[in-house]
C-alpha cells in the first residue's frame, strides 16, 4: 500500500484549483456565483424549529425551564454595626471564633520542650 505525504496533497489540490481556474478563464466551466444574502434569508428558515412558530414553542420553554421548587423571596435580616469603635469589642469577637487553648495552639513552652526532645542525647 502506498502512502502519501502531505505535499503530495497539497500538490494535488493546487493542481485541482489550478484546472478549474484555466478551464473557467477559457469558458470551458461556469464558476459558481455566490449569493450570501439570498443564502442567509434560506438559513433562517432552518433556525427556527416548527413548534417555535406556533405558541406551544413558549410554553414548553417555560415548562422546561421553570423550577421544581418554590424559591422562597430573600429576607434582609438586620445586621447593627457596633459605632463605638471599641477595640476590646473586636478581641472579643475573635476570641468567640478561635478561642484560646484549642488543640494545635503553638506556645513559647511548647517549641522549648519539642526542641528538647528532639535534641540528640537528650
Amino acid at each position: 500500500m502506498s502512502e502519501i505525504n502531505n505535499t503530495e496533497v497539497n500538490n494535488i489540490e493546487n493542481f485541482d484549483a489550478q484546472q478549474i481556474t484555466e478551464s473557467a478563464e477559457a469558458g470551458e466551466q461556469k464558476l459558481p456565483t455566490v449569493n450570501v444574502s439570498a443564502d442567509y434569508e434560506a438559513s433562517k428558515e432552518f433556525s427556527v424549529s416548527d413548534i417555535d412558530r406556533t405558541g406551544a414553542g413558549a410554553e414548553a420553554a417555560a415548562a422546561a425551564t421553570a423550577p421544581k421548587f418554590d424559591i422562597p423571596a430573600p429576607t434582609e435580616i438586620p445586621m447593627p454595626a457596633d459605632s463605638s469603635g471599641n477595640p476590646d469589642a473586636f478581641r472579643s469577637m475573635a476570641h468567640d471564633i478561635t478561642p484560646s487553648g484549642t488543640p494545635g495552639e503553638v506556645t513559647d513552652d511548647l517549641i522549648q520542650k519539642a526542641l528538647d526532645l528532639g535534641t540528640p542525647g537528650s
